[in-house]
């Protein structure tokens, strides 16, 4: 074998995490044939945070020696590791969230812990694969992994629907993405990013025409998955079917996944030709944000609501990629990581609310909580104030980075009816607060138990996330604008 093709001690080192995690996936399969019941209920979420903290050390070694791992496919650098550190603390947080909530279905079985390890495997080789046909890898390791997800309690028809229309829609985005890739590859004889890159500056990439319509399919394939308008109708019945921590798990760990790779893809390879694919992207975002808080309005269900948020948000880091600038890329990297803490505390007590059989996601069975759960509520209130903006949280600064970056590449249209969007979301937040504190109950309800050590702690870092974020954003804002993508 040449030389140049044998991986060094360095590369392996760089694929660390990724490595970590699937072996102790793997493992956990083989030792629930072992392990009875009850056993697995102690030890696999245990094992999964293991795994998931060592994946994080690693990371955090790996991001010390940055440089491109396997005849540079992989790519290891500041943007990448960010990315990564964010997809595995969110991966820690969903099973924090999600024993307690597995135990009350009597669904506690470790192939769930499996599926999530696996996801995050395919997350962390989506953010630092430098190359087409790896993005499609990583996409697909993540993308099985969330279909089973989805679909977890087989015998719940609202699960097996949500997996259905998952899998059908994720298949047919795939084939966009691929195709799109077969385009590409077909112009320039290139999938690295960096050569296709360099072949569209050097004028060899073939027509404008063609390069803009394997870039276009390559768009759709990636609007999928983070649900942009006009792609964002699976999102509100895939949300609403799944068991809730994975419902949380999907609106943050696979959709920052899919805009790191939508930010290199088209800040390095398409970046020759951003200005055909900028008013695009404005375009788009515009869309997303409207669809997304026009539809939340009329929800009764607080989980489709927060699908439909999920969806508005992703317009509002649409914006940030629509600059194409540094300050773009590193806004969109702050907001994606406050929004993760935000999103996934909103959702742990969503869990933790509807109780077996997810009865209580109704808006309104949500009345009185002030009183019946003063804690909960706080830190409902925290972080619903954050996903509206308000100062002292990670979603303020989230969004002025952002609609900064918008207003230092000229879109000041863009930004204007994002601050309008922002206002619209206000009311349907604002409205959770006033049924929580001043509605009173219409109907009897029962005594809510004490929430698990699991759900507790992730709640506590999410609040502790959100806060940190809205307090001393500096401390993440810096390290993004290094390593954000010129």
């Amino acid at each position: 074998m040449p030389a140049n093709v044998c991986p060094t001690g360095a590369e392996y080192l760089r694929f660390l995490p990724e490595t970590i995690l699937t072996i102790a996936g793997v493992l956990i399969m083989f030792l629930e044939a072992v392990f009875t019941r009850d056993e697995q209920k102690r030890i696999f979420p245990a094992f999964s945070i293991v795994a998931l903290v060592a994946a994080l050390v690693a990371s955090i070694a790996a991001a010390g020696d940055p440089g491109s791992a396997f005849s540079n496919m992989l790519i290891i650098d500041g943007f990448g590791s960010f990315f990564r550190v964010l997809v595995i603390g969110v991966g820690i947080l969903a099973i924090l969230s999600s024993s307690e909530y597995l135990d009350r279905e009597h669904h506690n079985g470790g192939e769930f812990y499996a599926l999530i390890l696996f996801c995050v495997v395919g997350q962390c080789v989506m953010v630092t694969a430098n190359e087409l046909i790896m993005i499609f890898l990583g996409l697909e390791i993540s993308s099985i992994a969330s279909y089973i997800l989805a679909g977890y309690l087989r015998d719940d028809p609202r699960n097996n629907e949500s997996a259905l229309k998952y899998f059908l829609l994720g298949s047919f985005a795939t084939a966009f993405l691929l195709y799109g890739v077969a385009w590409i590859y077909g112009l320039t004889g290139h999938t690295n990013l960096d050569q296709i890159r360099a072949s569209l500056l050097a004028g060899t990439g073939g027509p404008l025409v063609l390069v803009g319509f394997s870039a276009a399919l390559i768009f759709v394939g990636m609007a999928f998955k983070i649900s942009a308008a006009p792609f964002q109708i699976w999102a509100p019945d895939v949300y609403q079917g799944a068991p809730a921590p994975v419902s949380a798990f999907l609106s943050v760990g696979p959709k920052a996944a899919a805009f790191a790779i939508l930010l290199r893809v088209f800040m390095t390879a398409f970046g020759p030709i951003g200005s055909r694919w900028e008013p695009i992207f404005g375009m788009c975002a515009l869309a997303t944000m409207f669809v997304g808080n026009l539809a939340a309005l009329q929800q009764t269900n607080i989980k489709r609501m927060l699908a439909y948020s999920s969806i508005a948000h992703a317009g509002y880091v649409l914006v940030a990629v629509t600059a194409h600038s540094s300050n773009g890329s590193s806004a969109a990297m702050f907001y994606l990581a406050a929004y993760a803490f935000t999103n996934l505390g909103a959702f742990a007590v969503v869990t933790y609310f509807a109780r077996k059989g997810e009865e209580y996601v109704k808006i309104d069975q949500m009345a009185g909580l002030g009183l019946r759960q003063p804690a909960m509520a706080a830190l409902l209130t925290v972080f619903l104030l954050s996903l509206i903006g308000v100062p002292l949280t990670g979603g303020f600064f989230g969004k002025f980075y952002i609609f900064k970056a918008a207003l230092d590449s000229k879109l000041v249209w863009l930004t204007v009816l994002g601050l309008l969007n922002s206002a619209i979301a206000a009311y349907y937040y604002l409205r959770i607060l006033v049924v929580m504190y001043m509605k009173d109950p219409q109907e009897p309800v029962n005594h809510l138990p004490p929430a698990g050590l699991g759900l507790q702690l992730a709640l506590g870092a999410s609040a502790l996330g959100t806060l940190v974020l809205g307090i001393f954003p500096g401390w993440v804002l810096d390290y993004a604008t290094r390593a954000a993508l010129k």
